[in-house]
């Protein structure tokens, strides 16, 4: 089942890979159908989803415009879908693969919150006077 746009996409802009990916989404798409929403921004309402901040931050998580919630790899195959990244959704598309990309997401889940000291792609632009550190986040 395709998602119907626009995709609201729930992504961690503290973490560099996942800045790099929305980059790239941002790029290929438009507001009509893809939203992106950073949920480590202080804008960002945590009351505005039916989940939990924590549930959040370890898996990516999608609604589309009918309200039917993607997580994981089905939440990364329709952002690619919106960015009209044929190229690649199509490797989640194919089911024999997807058996084995999906173990290969959780374990990226689990390794996501120690890759902070990657390079973040928005560079100096994050840094706060003489700080340079991504901001805490609110529990």
């Amino acid at each position: 089942m395709l998602p119907r746009w626009p995709l609201r996409l729930y992504y961690d802009g503290d973490c560099p890979l996942c800045a790099r990916e929305i980059a790239l989404l941002r790029r290929r798409s438009s507001e009509q159908r893809l939203v992106l929403i950073d949920i480590s921004s202080p804008a960002f309402d945590p009351t505005s989803t039916p989940f939990e901040p924590k549930q959040l931050q370890a898996v990516l998580h999608a609604q589309d415009a009918e309200g039917t919630w993607l997580k994981g790899l089905d939440a990364t195959y329709a952002s690619w879908l919106a960015a009209d990244l044929w190229q690649l959704s199509w490797l989640l598309a194919w089911r024999p693969l997807r058996r084995l990309l999906h173990p290969l997401y959780r374990l990226f889940c689990w390794l996501r919150p120690g890759l902070t000291w990657l390079p973040h792609p928005d560079g100096a632009s994050r840094c706060d006077r003489d700080h340079c550190q991504p901001p805490k986040r609110q529990e």
